[in-house]
């Protein structure tokens, strides 16, 4: 064994715990060199996805924008109302899609009201049993109906849950206690679902046979229009509601007094208006706001993972100040949007001047509605607002295909998918190499392993003979 070891320092070979004393992770090792231009792919695609990442936030920021923008996207849908009513006998709101501003005088002369009837009392409810039999009635179209009253069902309790179980015979029961202190306290009260005139009912007989009580209706309201003056004009409803009395106008009547006028006054709510619009520039301010936070660049940002003096945030941004700058031609004269209190500031981000804009509204509406959304010319059509020309920089940013951000997008998706193929490609390759290294070095260990154990069996027969130097 000493004449083995003595050999091995002479061929200057320390065989390790594998036959050619290669590293046992040699083939790891080499590995590891060709996986470092995937790192460095990774370490690339890595940035790009933080790219991309923003990108989403900033078209998710334009979105909302879209939304604010279709908010106030029409004369109709910037244009706000509001209603007062001066008594508490009717309530009112407005549809500003089809209201107009105006004053009217409303007097409550008699509410509408449903056919309704009630019966004389019984004991119980539940256990007075008042026989089986046969409940009639006319509807106000004047077909006829019955109910077929049974053993189960012939008490009051019974008899409603007949009434509402068919939802086709136009009547609700209820079993009420009329609370008078009587011993038969317990009544079924009968009414249409229906007001108005027309709606008028010749109610139900009762036809029962073998009851322990009589059972009848003792009491009966008829059905009647709602009566009321508008402007000095007496006019009748079917309900107690009308959305056909002012145009846009939904009034509920509350209550009947004669002689009590009512004054409903509709009018531009421009408190409401100019909220619309602050909302419109917080959302505009929301996009300005992240390209600025984007370009605060300093030597301690990574810009090659940030969208900072991207091109596409420059265009965008310049677009939006060509936007605010842009003028717009009314009755009035060419105006901006700066006229009305929209301003950069030092930061540069927009600020409405809310006081200054609300009074422009309350001072000539029209040529405020005409800067926000533009007119209609005989000559030319269409003559765009400020909300136009919003409108088509959000368009331009995010339609598909060609939009400013969906474009960049589209950009940094194939550049990711290029990173991805050549990553595939060169697992691939490392693949192929790792195996062919394995069989390499499996082929050189089982070649060192035999020429190892045939120089061990020429030591034994002596003469120092050297069978790993006579290789060469």
């Amino acid at each position: 064994m000493r004449t083995n070891n003595r050999q091995e320092d002479e061929l200057g070979l320390a065989f390790g715990s594998i036959n050619s004393g290669l590293p046992k992770d040699i083939v790891q090792q080499i590995l590891s060199a060709e996986k470092i231009p995937i790192q460095k792919m990774e370490a690339r695609k890595g940035k790009i996805e933080n790219k991309k990442s923003l990108l989403a936030d900033l078209l998710k920021r334009v979105e909302n924008l879209r939304g604010a923008v279709y908010a106030n996207k029409s004369d109709r849908s910037f244009r706000e109302f509001s209603v007062s009513v001066s008594g508490d006998g009717v309530t009112a709101t407005v549809d500003k899609n089809t209201a107009e501003p105006g004053t009217y005088q409303i007097e409550v002369i008699q509410l509408a009201q449903k056919s309704s009837a009630i019966s004389n009392g019984v004991a119980d409810k539940d256990k007075t049993y008042i026989g089986v039999g046969f409940l009639q009635y006319e509807l106000p179209d004047g077909s006829s109906k019955e109910i077929y009253i049974d053993s189960d069902n012939s008490n009051l309790t019974g008899i409603a849950k007949l009434i509402n179980g068919d939802p086709e015979n136009g009547m609700r029961a209820n079993v009420v206690d009329s609370g008078d202190g009587s011993d038969e306290p317990w009544k079924i009260l009968i009414t249409l679902e229906d007001t108005g005139d027309l709606a008028k009912a010749r109610f139900p007989n009762l036809y029962l046979v073998d009851g322990e009580t009589d059972i009848w209706f003792e009491g009966e309201r008829e059905a009647q229009d709602a009566k009321i003056k508008l402007d000095g004009f007496e006019l009748e409803l079917p309900g107690n509601k009308s959305t056909e009395l002012i145009p846009g106008v939904t009034i509920d009547l509350k209550k009947a007094k004669l002689g009590d006028e009512i004054t409903l006054d509709i009018k531009e709510d421009t408190i409401k208006m100019t909220d619309k619009i602050d909302d419109l520039v917080t959302t505009m301010n929301e996009v300005i706001g992240f390209i600025k936070e984007q370009n605060a660049l300093d030597e301690t940002v990574d810009t090659s993972q940030t969208l900072g003096g991207d091109i596409t945030l420059q265009t965008l941004e310049s677009r939006i100040r060509s936007t605010v700058f842009e003028g717009i031609k009314t009755d009035f004269g060419p105006r901006r949007i700066g006229d009305l209190g929209l301003t950069f500031q030092r930061d540069g981000k927009l600020k409405l001047d809310k006081d200054k804009f609300q009074a422009a509204l309350d001072d000539n509406l029209k040529m405020v509605a005409q800067v926000i959304n533009g007119k209609y010319s005989i000559e030319g059509g269409k003559v765009n607002g400020f909300i136009d020309n919003l409108d088509k920089l959000v368009g331009d940013a995010v339609k598909r295909p060609g939009g400013i951000l969906t474009s960049r997008k589209e950009g940094l998706d194939s550049q990711i998918k290029m990173i991805d193929r050549r990553i595939d490609s060169k697992e691939r390759q490392i693949k192929r190499k790792e195996e062919h290294l394995k069989a390499k070095f499996a082929r050189l260990e089982e070649t060192i392993s035999r020429i190892k154990t045939q120089g061990s069996g020429l030591a034994g027969m002596g003469g120092g003979f050297n069978p790993v130097q006579n290789l060469g």
